[in-house]
């Protein structure tokens, strides 16, 4: 018999601690070995929290909404019911200047405890992927999730799916009872968070790791390199298939991808010992997310795959990303990133180098030009300016300049090879 310590699980490498969004069991509730727990909110992702051991939650000592460091005591479990109230005992001698439950460690017992209880799960095959509110809905018509088929994003069940297959109408709980859904739309300006004026408004979880990424930034000498790009031949293949899904974003992520096939060094990054050449190029794009923050997606292996599979991807990681399902390694395994904000009608700016990479290119709007040629002609063609940010430790400005080129190049003369 034992009483076990249920950790902040690090999610991620760069974590430092971990927002619990809801709790799946109350104390006293039995709980398996591999059933989840709780569901906690990393840098930027919402995952499951299972439990290596059987028994029961004796006692939560984070409650939901609040945050936790790694590795700090969130919760224990104890193995047998006699042991509930001992645990409870346990975590109040722990913290004698405050009864109830505070986010603090339980000094663990020698004879007693045992360490490291869960352990964050990705999703993988075989595995039931659901919503709170779905497991929730699904314990109360006594349904088996194992034989529903999700219909959320990366095949999550959802609420939907549950009252879908129970054959009988429940109840919607009230938008007062349930937090207002992440939901997938298309790519467009956050909307802007209401905070009285005067008042200082905490930072959430994600923008708390940009914050930390942003002074990591500070650290690393760069230079930054702009050049105009004639967009006729792209604007007017876009306009052919966008009809068949094919994304602005995905052509410029192929572009790109293409591009850097042919200079390794943008793709590259500085180590301690010299300069790490990536194996795949993989690119990482940055989306505003509704509650504030950014995240960035990642296509990896964009330069392998056909522009309509990239399109595909790239419309799941942004759902999922919006809903908070994203696994750490589709948003932070980027090996170049794309910051557009074109898109909001911004002719021009310079994008921070992100940890980790060698080089981010910021994109402009696509807008019409007067453009005199050589011999003195003149003509309207659209073109957007681009400017690419570096780390000057292993990248230099011949280096830059020669990739802005060929990516020009690229655009302007045979973009269509895109589609092949």
């Amino acid at each position: 018999m034992a009483i076990h310590e249920v950790f902040m699980p690090a999610l991620s490498s760069t974590m430092t601690e971990g927002k619990i969004v809801s709790w799946q069991k109350s104390p006293g509730d039995k709980i398996e070995k591999g059933e989840t727990v709780l569901i906690v909110e990393s840098d930027k992702a919402d995952m499951d929290v299972e439990s290596f051991y059987e028994g029961y939650l004796a006692i939560i000592i984070t409650p939901a909404g609040e945050a936790a460091p790694v590795g700090n005591t969130i919760a224990l479990i104890a193995e047998t019911q006699a042991e509930i109230e001992q645990a409870k005992q346990k975590a109040a001698s722990a913290n004698p200047a405050t009864p109830a439950p505070v986010a603090q460690p339980v000094s663990p017992s020698p004879v007693a405890a045992t360490a490291v209880a869960a352990t964050p799960t990705p999703p993988k095959n075989g595995r039931i992927i659901a919503s709170p509110r779905a497991r929730k809905l699904a314990k109360e018509l006594n349904l088996d999730l194992a034989i529903l088929t999700g219909t959320g994003p990366n095949g999550r069940i959802i609420a939907e799916d549950v009252e879908t297959a129970s054959g009988r109408p429940v109840v919607a709980p009230t938008p007062s009872q349930i937090p207002a859904p992440a939901v997938s739309k298309p790519v467009a300006a956050p909307t802007p968070v209401a905070v009285p004026l005067g008042e200082v408004a905490p930072m959430n979880t994600l923008q708390n790791a940009v914050v930390r990424n942003m002074m990591a930034s500070l650290s690393v000498p760069v230079f930054r390199v702009g050049y105009t790009i004639t967009t006729d031949g792209l604007d007017q293949l876009y306009k052919q298939l966008k009809s068949k899904g094919v994304t602005m974003t995905a052509l410029l992520a192929k572009a790109v991808a293409v591009t850097l096939q042919k200079h390794p060094i943008l793709n590259a990054s500085y180590v301690e010992n010299g300069i790490q050449y990536r194996a795949g190029i993989n690119i990482a794009i940055a989306v505003a997310m509704p509650d504030g923050g950014l995240i960035t997606p990642v296509l990896k292996n964009a330069d392998q795959i056909d522009i309509y599979s990239l399109s595909r991807t790239w419309k799941d990681l942004v759902e999922r990303s919006r809903a908070k399902q994203l696994q750490p390694d589709e948003y932070s395994s980027g090996t170049f990133t794309l910051s557009n904000l074109g898109m909001f009608g911004v002719d021009k700016f310079d994008a921070i180098l992100p940890p980790g990479q060698g080089s981010i290119l910021a994109i402009g709007a696509s807008r019409p030009q007067l453009v005199v040629s050589a011999d003195g002609s003149m003509a309207v063609k659209r073109q957007m300016q681009v400017n690419i940010t570096c780390d000057h430790r292993i990248i230099y400005g011949a280096d830059a300049a020669t990739f802005l080129q060929s990516l020009a190049k690229l655009i302007e003369t045979n973009v269509q090879s895109l589609t092949m």
